[in-house]
């Protein structure tokens, strides 16, 4: 039987797997990525692991990363939470070790492709995966293949501006979804008004630790009214985001991941109400919107769906 390697790369964890070919995860090893050590001594971890995982019917290893990067070169360009990681040549270095076959995309695609292939996706041609959670990411599959673009940079769903004049995103755009949706934003906001709100909860909690969406969650689902706005008002924007996109792409399908878009069935209600009430020229009856499936380990999946396509690809080509 063929088998799979699968590296899901991110800032806080580095998460390696071995997968049959019919999408059994097998075996994965978890490890603490510790970025500051810089991109040579994250390499030594990410290969010893690999190695641990490799058998002789191995036949390709698959990445899904945080990017700016160019998947053809196999190169990563200094994501905001892997410092130091100017220009590596990551497949270069794995093949060095490994000596199979290496195929790469940006996290947000891999865990659409993985969404689409083994979770909530199966048995359509056409999906949009959006992940919330610290940022907004996705990404599109149009007639059972991922749409990348120009150098890679489709499925950005985050980044359309949905305030004009709205909160700084740190893409340096205003108003994007992500600077009104995610984690991030809810926490921000929520620092924003205990400073001027002394009836919440939630200014006696960020005197304990610091806030962060499920803090904003919690309360809300206590009643507090200042939690309830912050919350009731970023999944409005997030709907109007998700309306935007079906209006635009049409799916059969989207799927919502990510710790605040998996946060409870109510998300999804909301997405569905927002969308009945702003978008019109598609029949959204048609369009089921539904969580993902993956979980925690739609990273590895991605990455193993990345290699097992380009490998289907290869062989029918």
């Amino acid at each position: 039987m063929k088998r799979y390697l699968a590296l899901d790369i991110g800032g806080t964890k580095i998460a390696c797997g071995r997968f049959t070919e019919d999408g059994i995860l097998e075996e994965k090893i978890v490890s603490p990525t510790k970025a500051e050590r810089g991109y040579r001594k994250v390499l030594e971890d990410i290969i010893l692991n690999l190695l641990k995982l490799k058998t002789e019917d191995t036949i390709a290893l698959g990445i899904g990363t945080a990017g700016p990067l160019d998947r053809i070169k196999g190169e990563i360009y200094s994501p905001p939470n892997l410092p130091g990681w100017d220009g590596v040549p990551l497949k270069r270095d794995l093949y060095e070790s490994l000596k199979i076959p290496i195929f790469m995309d940006n996290d947000a695609n891999a865990a659409c492709l993985g969404e689409y292939l083994f979770g909530a996706g199966k048995g359509v041609k056409n999906m949009v995966y959006i992940t919330v959670s610290t940022g907004i990411g996705g990404g599109i599959i149009v007639n059972g293949g991922l749409l990348h673009g120009v150098r890679d940079s489709a499925g950005e769903v985050g980044h359309q501006t949905i305030l004009p004049d709205g909160p700084l995103c740190n893409c340096g755009n205003r108003g994007c979804l992500e600077a009104l949706s995610s984690g991030t934003a809810i926490a921000k906001r929520a620092m924003e008004e205990i400073k001027h709100n002394k009836d919440t909860i939630l200014k006696r909690w960020a005197e304990r630790e610091e806030l962060t969406a499920k803090h904003v969650r919690e309360a809300m689902l206590m009643g507090d009214k200042v939690a309830k706005e912050i919350w009731d008002s970023a999944m409005e924007y997030l709907g109007i985001g998700v309306g935007n996109i079906i209006t635009i792409v049409s799916p059969e399908k989207v799927v919502i991941g990510g710790s605040v878009g998996l946060s409870g069935e109510d998300v999804i209600e909301k997405i569905k109400e927002v969308i009945k009430k702003r978008v019109f020229l598609v029949p959204t009856d048609k369009v089921e919107i539904v969580p993902a499936r993956l979980r925690e380990d739609v990273g590895l999946y991605g990455a193993f769906a990345v290699a097992l396509t380009e490998m289907r690809n290869k062989e029918g080509g």
